[in-house]
């Protein structure tokens, strides 16, 4: 019987510092070093403007006006639904995933005003793993410009500028492509970064 009560307070007081260590003491370092060291990536990456929340620069928004980039199609819930993340799961055989692809290859050429043959960027016609990639390729935001200097009745040169300026090179230098914020670019578009 001693064995049995040493050993069952032994477990008791395991569990008990280790619900503090891991519930309480780990918890409230990383949130610390977090807020201290990374307090803008840890409350969200939120873009303000005009003292407003204008949205995340890490989930992609659904522009869908002639002046603005649009970015990739996104499987997650209704469409840009952070409480619906998800791909579309669906495999390079699919069916539904090859038509959904000829019918987003020809309405981004039809919006674009592209040649019917002109190659179309898969991020252009594809969502992300998660439905909300907020980047898109260098490739597909020149092939969106020619409308959106015309929307805004600006010339190619100064958009093509304001895509340089918000193209991201690799992460690490290594990993990845060059990519453009889609956000970022539209309010700066309206003046507002």
């Amino acid at each position: 019987m001693k064995d049995l009560v040493a050993e069952l307070r032994a477990s008791i007081t395991a569990t008990l510092l280790l619900t503090v260590l891991c519930c309480g003491i780990y918890p409230a370092v990383v949130w610390a070093v977090g807020q201290g060291l990374f307090s803008r990536e840890s409350n969200g990456s939120l873009v303000r403007v005009d003292g407003k929340v204008a949205g995340s620069s890490l989930l992609a928004q659904g522009f869908t006006s002639p002046k603005y980039f649009h970015p990739r199609p996104s499987a997650a819930g209704q469409g840009y639904d952070a409480a619906g993340s998800s791909g579309t799961n669906l495999g390079p055989t699919s069916k539904k995933l090859i038509e959904d692809v000829k019918r987003r290859v020809a309405s981004f050429r039809t919006e674009n005003g592209l040649a019917p043959d002109a190659l179309v960027p898969a991020d252009a016609v594809t969502s992300s793993a998660s439905g909300l990639d907020p980047h898109i390729s260098v490739r597909n935001a020149a092939l969106q410009a020619n409308r959106v200097t015309a929307a805004r009745g600006m010339t190619k040169e100064d958009l093509l500028k304001k895509i340089q300026a918000r193209t991201e090179g690799r992460t690490l230098g290594i990993f990845g492509e060059p990519r453009v914020n889609v956000l970022m670019l539209n309010l700066d578009l309206d003046g507002k970064m």
